[in-house]
Protein backbone atom coordinates (compact mmCIF):
# COMPACT_ATOMS: atom_id res chain seq x y z
CA UNK A 1 0.00 0.00 0.00
CA UNK A 2 1.53 3.41 -0.88
CA UNK A 3 2.03 6.17 1.98
CA UNK A 4 -0.75 8.29 2.32
CA UNK A 5 -0.05 11.62 1.66
CA UNK A 6 0.60 14.56 4.40
CA UNK A 7 -2.64 15.13 6.45
CA UNK A 8 -4.03 19.04 5.87
CA UNK A 9 -4.79 19.20 9.11
CA UNK A 10 -3.07 19.00 12.65
CA UNK A 11 -4.56 18.87 15.94
CA UNK A 12 -4.86 22.86 16.03
CA UNK A 13 -6.65 23.10 12.89
CA UNK A 14 -9.26 19.92 14.33
CA UNK A 15 -9.60 22.15 17.26
CA UNK A 16 -10.18 25.63 15.32
CA UNK A 17 -13.03 24.01 13.52
CA UNK A 18 -14.65 22.93 16.52
CA UNK A 19 -16.52 25.94 17.87
CA UNK A 20 -17.58 27.13 13.84
CA UNK A 21 -19.04 23.89 13.39
CA UNK A 22 -20.95 23.72 16.32
CA UNK A 23 -21.80 27.80 16.27
CA UNK A 24 -23.63 26.72 12.85
CA UNK A 25 -25.09 23.76 14.50
CA UNK A 26 -26.83 25.56 17.51
CA UNK A 27 -28.06 28.59 15.02
CA UNK A 28 -29.79 26.31 12.93
CA UNK A 29 -31.58 25.26 16.31
CA UNK A 30 -30.32 22.61 18.28
CA UNK A 31 -29.75 22.34 21.69
CA UNK A 32 -26.79 22.92 22.70
CA UNK A 33 -25.59 19.49 24.61
CA UNK A 34 -27.18 17.27 21.64
CA UNK A 35 -25.10 19.58 18.77
CA UNK A 36 -22.29 18.93 21.54
CA UNK A 37 -22.60 15.54 21.57
CA UNK A 38 -23.06 15.04 17.67
CA UNK A 39 -19.87 16.92 17.28
CA UNK A 40 -17.94 14.83 19.35
CA UNK A 41 -18.93 11.35 18.05
CA UNK A 42 -17.86 13.32 14.68
CA UNK A 43 -14.86 13.97 16.07
CA UNK A 44 -14.20 10.48 17.15
CA UNK A 45 -14.63 9.50 13.88
CA UNK A 46 -12.68 11.78 12.01
CA UNK A 47 -9.72 11.15 13.80
CA UNK A 48 -10.07 7.33 12.85
CA UNK A 49 -10.78 7.93 9.45
CA UNK A 50 -8.56 10.93 8.39
CA UNK A 51 -4.97 9.80 8.95
CA UNK A 52 -5.96 7.29 5.62
CA UNK A 53 -8.66 9.68 3.87
CA UNK A 54 -8.00 13.19 4.81
CA UNK A 55 -10.80 15.03 3.55
CA UNK A 56 -10.97 18.50 0.75
CA UNK A 57 -13.08 20.20 3.19
CA UNK A 58 -12.46 19.20 7.27
CA UNK A 59 -15.32 21.36 8.28
CA UNK A 60 -17.78 20.39 5.76
CA UNK A 61 -16.82 16.82 6.95
CA UNK A 62 -17.39 17.43 10.47
CA UNK A 63 -20.61 19.30 9.81
CA UNK A 64 -22.13 16.69 7.89
CA UNK A 65 -20.83 13.80 10.04
CA UNK A 66 -22.24 16.00 13.20
CA UNK A 67 -25.78 16.52 11.20
CA UNK A 68 -26.04 12.96 10.48
CA UNK A 69 -26.19 11.69 13.53
CA UNK A 70 -28.25 14.54 14.87
CA UNK A 71 -30.82 12.92 12.16
CA UNK A 72 -30.63 9.11 12.97
CA UNK A 73 -30.72 10.10 16.58
CA UNK A 74 -34.26 11.90 15.74
CA UNK A 75 -35.06 9.39 12.89
CA UNK A 76 -37.33 12.24 10.63
CA UNK A 77 -36.72 12.13 6.94
CA UNK A 78 -37.90 15.57 7.13
CA UNK A 79 -35.62 16.86 9.84
CA UNK A 80 -32.69 14.85 7.84
CA UNK A 81 -33.86 16.80 4.67
CA UNK A 82 -33.36 20.51 6.09
CA UNK A 83 -30.17 19.58 8.06
CA UNK A 84 -28.87 18.24 4.60
CA UNK A 85 -29.86 21.32 2.75
CA UNK A 86 -28.03 23.88 5.82
CA UNK A 87 -24.87 21.94 5.51
CA UNK A 88 -24.20 22.98 2.03
CA UNK A 89 -22.78 26.50 3.28
CA UNK A 90 -19.27 28.04 1.96
CA UNK A 91 -16.44 28.40 4.12
CA UNK A 92 -16.30 31.14 6.40
CA UNK A 93 -14.10 34.39 6.23
CA UNK A 94 -12.40 35.73 9.19
CA UNK A 95 -15.08 38.13 10.52
CA UNK A 96 -17.35 34.84 10.44
CA UNK A 97 -14.90 32.70 12.60
CA UNK A 98 -14.33 35.30 14.91
CA UNK A 99 -18.31 35.57 15.07
CA UNK A 100 -18.94 32.04 15.64
CA UNK A 101 -16.37 32.61 18.57
CA UNK A 102 -18.34 35.30 20.02
CA UNK A 103 -21.86 33.55 20.04
CA UNK A 104 -20.65 30.25 21.68
CA UNK A 105 -18.60 32.21 24.08
CA UNK A 106 -22.19 33.84 24.89
CA UNK A 107 -23.69 30.81 24.80
CA UNK A 108 -21.28 29.17 27.58
CA UNK A 109 -21.49 32.66 29.60
CA UNK A 110 -25.32 32.41 29.93
CA UNK A 111 -26.25 33.90 32.67
CA UNK A 112 -28.02 30.70 34.13
CA UNK A 113 -24.99 29.00 34.53
CA UNK A 114 -22.69 29.32 37.55
CA UNK A 115 -18.95 30.50 37.02
CA UNK A 116 -17.37 26.69 37.56
CA UNK A 117 -19.79 25.40 34.70
CA UNK A 118 -19.10 28.64 32.33
CA UNK A 119 -15.73 28.09 32.52
CA UNK A 120 -15.76 24.36 32.13
CA UNK A 121 -18.21 24.21 29.18
CA UNK A 122 -16.48 27.57 27.10
CA UNK A 123 -13.05 25.20 27.89
CA UNK A 124 -15.35 22.43 26.32
CA UNK A 125 -17.14 23.77 23.39
CA UNK A 126 -15.05 26.74 22.25
CA UNK A 127 -11.77 25.77 23.48
CA UNK A 128 -12.19 22.41 22.24
CA UNK A 129 -10.06 20.73 25.58
CA UNK A 130 -11.04 17.09 26.31
CA UNK A 131 -12.64 17.00 29.83
CA UNK A 132 -9.99 15.47 31.22
CA UNK A 133 -7.87 18.25 29.82
CA UNK A 134 -10.27 20.32 31.71
CA UNK A 135 -10.32 18.68 34.97
CA UNK A 136 -6.51 18.42 35.20
CA UNK A 137 -6.55 22.44 34.46
CA UNK A 138 -8.56 22.84 37.53
CA UNK A 139 -7.56 20.40 40.04
CA UNK A 140 -10.91 18.45 40.15
CA UNK A 141 -11.39 14.82 39.58
CA UNK A 142 -12.37 13.60 35.63
CA UNK A 143 -15.91 12.39 37.27
CA UNK A 144 -16.52 15.55 38.64
CA UNK A 145 -15.92 17.48 35.59
CA UNK A 146 -17.83 15.37 33.41
CA UNK A 147 -20.75 15.76 36.25
CA UNK A 148 -20.20 19.49 35.68
CA UNK A 149 -20.22 19.61 31.81
CA UNK A 150 -23.12 17.75 31.90
CA UNK A 151 -25.04 19.60 34.12
CA UNK A 152 -24.09 22.87 32.11
CA UNK A 153 -25.60 21.19 28.79
CA UNK A 154 -28.71 19.97 30.61
CA UNK A 155 -29.17 23.61 31.62
CA UNK A 156 -29.09 25.49 28.66
CA UNK A 157 -31.36 22.17 26.85
CA UNK A 158 -34.72 24.16 26.02
CA UNK A 159 -33.25 27.47 26.21
CA UNK A 160 -32.93 30.14 23.46
CA UNK A 161 -29.36 30.19 22.59
CA UNK A 162 -28.70 33.94 21.15
CA UNK A 163 -26.28 36.57 20.98
CA UNK A 164 -28.34 38.95 23.30
CA UNK A 165 -25.97 38.35 26.01
CA UNK A 166 -23.72 40.56 28.70
CA UNK A 167 -20.35 40.76 27.12
CA UNK A 168 -18.59 41.96 30.69
CA UNK A 169 -19.94 38.49 31.63
CA UNK A 170 -17.68 36.53 28.71
CA UNK A 171 -15.21 38.63 29.64
CA UNK A 172 -15.51 37.76 33.55
CA UNK A 173 -15.34 34.13 31.91
CA UNK A 174 -12.30 34.58 30.12
CA UNK A 175 -10.30 35.95 32.86
CA UNK A 176 -11.34 33.67 35.35
CA UNK A 177 -10.08 30.73 33.05
CA UNK A 178 -6.55 33.07 32.74
CA UNK A 179 -6.28 33.22 36.62
CA UNK A 180 -6.78 29.76 36.73
CA UNK A 181 -4.05 28.78 34.62
CA UNK A 182 -2.39 32.01 36.01
CA UNK A 183 -2.00 30.40 39.72
CA UNK A 184 -0.47 27.47 38.55
CA UNK A 185 -1.38 25.78 34.75
CA UNK A 186 -0.08 27.49 32.10
CA UNK A 187 -1.61 25.65 29.21
CA UNK A 188 -5.33 27.14 30.69
CA UNK A 189 -3.37 30.78 30.80
CA UNK A 190 -2.27 30.63 27.18
CA UNK A 191 -5.76 28.94 26.28
CA UNK A 192 -7.32 31.86 27.47
CA UNK A 193 -5.51 34.28 25.72
CA UNK A 194 -6.21 32.79 22.35
CA UNK A 195 -10.19 32.74 22.96
CA UNK A 196 -9.77 36.63 24.25
CA UNK A 197 -7.39 37.10 20.25
CA UNK A 198 -10.56 35.39 18.86
CA UNK A 199 -13.00 37.65 21.09
CA UNK A 200 -11.21 40.31 19.76
CA UNK A 201 -11.78 39.54 16.16
CA UNK A 202 -15.55 39.59 16.73
CA UNK A 203 -15.85 43.11 18.69
CA UNK A 204 -14.54 46.49 18.42
CA UNK A 205 -15.53 47.29 21.83
CA UNK A 206 -12.10 48.23 24.06
CA UNK A 207 -12.57 46.76 26.60
CA UNK A 208 -12.03 43.24 24.96
CA UNK A 209 -8.99 44.52 23.40
CA UNK A 210 -8.18 45.85 27.52
CA UNK A 211 -8.33 41.80 28.47
CA UNK A 212 -6.40 40.96 25.98
CA UNK A 213 -3.47 43.43 26.81
CA UNK A 214 -4.12 42.69 30.46
CA UNK A 215 -3.42 38.78 29.98
CA UNK A 216 -0.57 39.35 27.78
CA UNK A 217 1.13 41.80 30.24
CA UNK A 218 0.54 40.10 33.08
CA UNK A 219 2.24 36.44 30.70
CA UNK A 220 4.94 38.14 29.54
CA UNK A 221 6.42 37.36 33.52
CA UNK A 222 5.46 33.91 33.65
CA UNK A 223 8.91 32.48 33.87
CA UNK A 224 10.16 34.77 36.67
CA UNK A 225 7.38 33.91 39.39
CA UNK A 226 9.12 30.95 40.60
CA UNK A 227 12.94 30.81 41.50
CA UNK A 228 14.90 27.51 40.73
CA UNK A 229 13.44 25.76 43.32
CA UNK A 230 9.27 26.67 42.15
CA UNK A 231 9.51 29.13 45.03
CA UNK A 232 6.99 32.28 44.69
CA UNK A 233 8.88 35.82 43.20
CA UNK A 234 7.11 38.42 44.08
CA UNK A 235 6.64 41.14 41.48
CA UNK A 236 9.60 43.66 42.88
CA UNK A 237 12.09 40.85 43.21
CA UNK A 238 11.72 39.31 39.65
CA UNK A 239 14.94 38.99 37.43
CA UNK A 240 13.30 41.51 34.58
CA UNK A 241 15.80 39.85 32.32
CA UNK A 242 13.59 36.69 32.43
CA UNK A 243 10.55 39.15 31.15
CA UNK A 244 9.20 38.28 27.89
CA UNK A 245 10.15 41.93 25.74
CA UNK A 246 7.76 40.70 22.36
CA UNK A 247 4.65 39.89 24.56
CA UNK A 248 5.12 42.85 26.24
CA UNK A 249 5.37 45.28 23.20
CA UNK A 250 2.37 43.63 21.77
CA UNK A 251 0.16 43.96 25.07
CA UNK A 252 1.12 47.90 24.22
CA UNK A 253 0.16 47.93 21.17
CA UNK A 254 -3.54 46.11 21.79
CA UNK A 255 -3.52 48.41 24.89
CA UNK A 256 -3.01 52.27 23.19
CA UNK A 257 -5.60 50.63 20.64
CA UNK A 258 -7.97 49.98 23.08
CA UNK A 259 -7.43 53.54 24.44
CA UNK A 260 -7.46 55.14 21.31
CA UNK A 261 -11.34 54.02 20.69
CA UNK A 262 -12.49 54.13 23.72
CA UNK A 263 -15.37 57.01 23.61
CA UNK A 264 -14.29 60.14 25.76
CA UNK A 265 -17.70 60.21 26.88
CA UNK A 266 -17.16 56.66 28.60
CA UNK A 267 -15.42 56.06 31.47
CA UNK A 268 -13.08 53.09 30.69
CA UNK A 269 -13.08 49.72 32.10
CA UNK A 270 -11.54 48.04 34.53
CA UNK A 271 -10.00 45.16 32.13
CA UNK A 272 -8.27 48.56 30.70
CA UNK A 273 -7.49 50.10 33.39
CA UNK A 274 -5.65 47.29 35.17
CA UNK A 275 -3.58 46.76 31.56
CA UNK A 276 -2.39 50.00 32.45
CA UNK A 277 -1.02 49.29 35.35
CA UNK A 278 0.44 45.89 34.37
CA UNK A 279 2.18 48.45 31.10
CA UNK A 280 3.53 50.49 33.77
CA UNK A 281 4.89 47.67 35.79
CA UNK A 282 6.22 46.13 32.78
CA UNK A 283 8.01 49.27 31.59
CA UNK A 284 9.97 49.69 34.26
CA UNK A 285 13.43 48.26 33.99
CA UNK A 286 13.99 48.05 37.94
CA UNK A 287 11.76 48.26 40.76
CA UNK A 288 12.95 51.35 41.90
CA UNK A 289 11.93 53.08 38.61
CA UNK A 290 8.56 51.76 38.35
CA UNK A 291 6.08 54.73 37.99
CA UNK A 292 4.36 54.84 41.46
CA UNK A 293 2.24 58.44 40.75
CA UNK A 294 0.94 56.98 38.19
CA UNK A 295 0.14 53.71 39.04
CA UNK A 296 -2.39 55.19 41.99
CA UNK A 297 -3.97 57.73 39.40
CA UNK A 298 -4.82 54.11 37.09
CA UNK A 299 -5.80 52.57 40.76
CA UNK A 300 -8.03 55.91 41.81
CA UNK A 301 -9.71 55.10 38.21
CA UNK A 302 -9.95 51.25 39.00
CA UNK A 303 -11.73 52.10 43.10
CA UNK A 304 -14.00 55.02 41.43
CA UNK A 305 -15.83 51.61 39.06
CA UNK A 306 -17.54 50.79 42.22
CA UNK A 307 -19.00 53.31 44.16
CA UNK A 308 -20.42 51.01 46.51
CA UNK A 309 -17.62 50.13 49.21
CA UNK A 310 -18.93 46.90 49.55
CA UNK A 311 -18.55 45.61 46.01
CA UNK A 312 -15.19 46.99 45.88
CA UNK A 313 -12.51 44.87 43.98
CA UNK A 314 -10.17 43.81 46.63
CA UNK A 315 -7.31 43.16 44.27
CA UNK A 316 -7.97 46.49 43.16
CA UNK A 317 -8.24 48.82 46.68
CA UNK A 318 -5.17 46.42 47.73
CA UNK A 319 -3.36 47.41 45.06
CA UNK A 320 -3.97 50.94 45.57
CA UNK A 321 -3.05 51.15 49.06
CA UNK A 322 0.39 49.55 47.66
CA UNK A 323 0.70 52.60 45.57
CA UNK A 324 -0.28 55.09 48.23
CA UNK A 325 2.54 53.37 50.56
CA UNK A 326 5.29 54.37 47.54
CA UNK A 327 4.03 57.72 46.80
CA UNK A 328 3.12 58.84 50.09
CA UNK A 329 4.77 56.61 52.30
CA UNK A 330 4.23 53.32 53.97
CA UNK A 331 2.49 54.56 57.29
CA UNK A 332 0.20 56.53 54.61
CA UNK A 333 -0.55 53.02 52.63
CA UNK A 334 -0.86 51.72 56.31
CA UNK A 335 -3.77 53.49 57.05
CA UNK A 336 -5.40 53.06 53.75
CA UNK A 337 -5.35 48.85 54.82
CA UNK A 338 -6.95 50.24 58.20
CA UNK A 339 -9.74 51.67 56.41
CA UNK A 340 -10.44 48.64 53.94
CA UNK A 341 -10.48 46.45 57.11
CA UNK A 342 -14.10 46.53 57.10
CA UNK A 343 -15.05 46.55 53.81
CA UNK A 344 -12.85 43.53 52.58
CA UNK A 345 -12.08 41.62 55.87
CA UNK A 346 -9.11 40.38 57.21
CA UNK A 347 -8.28 38.45 54.18
CA UNK A 348 -4.83 36.78 53.36
CA UNK A 349 -3.83 39.19 51.01
CA UNK A 350 -5.00 41.95 53.35
CA UNK A 351 -2.67 41.01 55.73
CA UNK A 352 0.06 40.12 53.02
CA UNK A 353 -0.49 43.80 52.12
CA UNK A 354 0.38 45.04 55.37
CA UNK A 355 3.40 43.05 55.87
CA UNK A 356 4.76 44.13 52.94
CA UNK A 357 4.22 48.11 54.30
CA UNK A 358 5.53 47.28 57.94
CA UNK A 359 8.52 46.44 55.81
CA UNK A 360 8.89 49.29 53.84
CA UNK A 361 8.52 51.41 57.04
CA UNK A 362 11.29 49.28 59.01
CA UNK A 363 8.80 47.63 61.67
CA UNK A 364 10.56 44.05 61.27
CA UNK A 365 8.20 42.87 64.14
CA UNK A 366 5.13 43.86 62.82
CA UNK A 367 5.94 43.18 58.93
CA UNK A 368 6.59 39.24 60.29
CA UNK A 369 3.44 39.21 62.39
CA UNK A 370 1.03 40.06 59.35
CA UNK A 371 3.02 37.99 56.68
CA UNK A 372 2.82 34.92 59.29
CA UNK A 373 -1.23 35.61 59.64
CA UNK A 374 -1.41 35.58 56.24
CA UNK A 375 0.40 32.33 55.50
CA UNK A 376 -1.81 30.95 57.66
CA UNK A 377 -5.33 32.36 56.05
CA UNK A 378 -3.49 31.37 52.61
CA UNK A 379 -5.31 28.83 50.57
CA UNK A 380 -2.54 28.47 47.47
CA UNK A 381 0.18 26.28 48.24
CA UNK A 382 3.03 28.24 46.72
CA UNK A 383 1.86 31.81 48.08
CA UNK A 384 1.47 30.57 51.74
CA UNK A 385 5.38 29.04 51.02
CA UNK A 386 5.90 32.05 50.05
CA UNK A 387 4.38 34.37 52.96
CA UNK A 388 5.92 31.71 55.24
CA UNK A 389 9.20 32.66 53.76
CA UNK A 390 8.63 36.50 54.22
CA UNK A 391 7.43 35.83 58.21
CA UNK A 392 11.18 34.11 58.72
CA UNK A 393 13.30 36.35 56.49
CA UNK A 394 12.12 39.82 57.95
CA UNK A 395 13.05 38.74 61.44
CA UNK A 396 16.76 37.25 60.27
CA UNK A 397 19.46 39.66 61.02
CA UNK A 398 20.97 41.76 57.97
CA UNK A 399 23.92 40.21 56.52
CA UNK A 400 26.42 42.94 57.28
Amino acid sequence: MAEAGPAPWDEDALRALVPRVLAALVRRGEDFDTAEDALQEALVEALRTWPEHPPRDPRGWLTTGATRRLVDARRSEAARHRREQRTNEPPPSGAEEGDDTLFLLFCCAHPTLPPASQVALTLRAVGGLTTREIADACYVPEATMAQRISRAKRALRGRPLDRAGDLAVVLRVLYLIYTTGHSGRRDLATEAIRLARQLTLATDEPEAAGLLALMLLNHARRDARLDAHGRLVTLDRQDRSRWDRRMIAEGVRVLQAALARQDADRPRGRYLVQAAVAALHDDAATAEETDWPQILAWYDDLVALSADPVTQDPAAVLGRAVAVGHVLGPAAGLRETERLRDVIGERHRWHATRGYLFERLGDRAAAAAAYAEAGRLATNVPERDHLVLRAATVLAPPIT
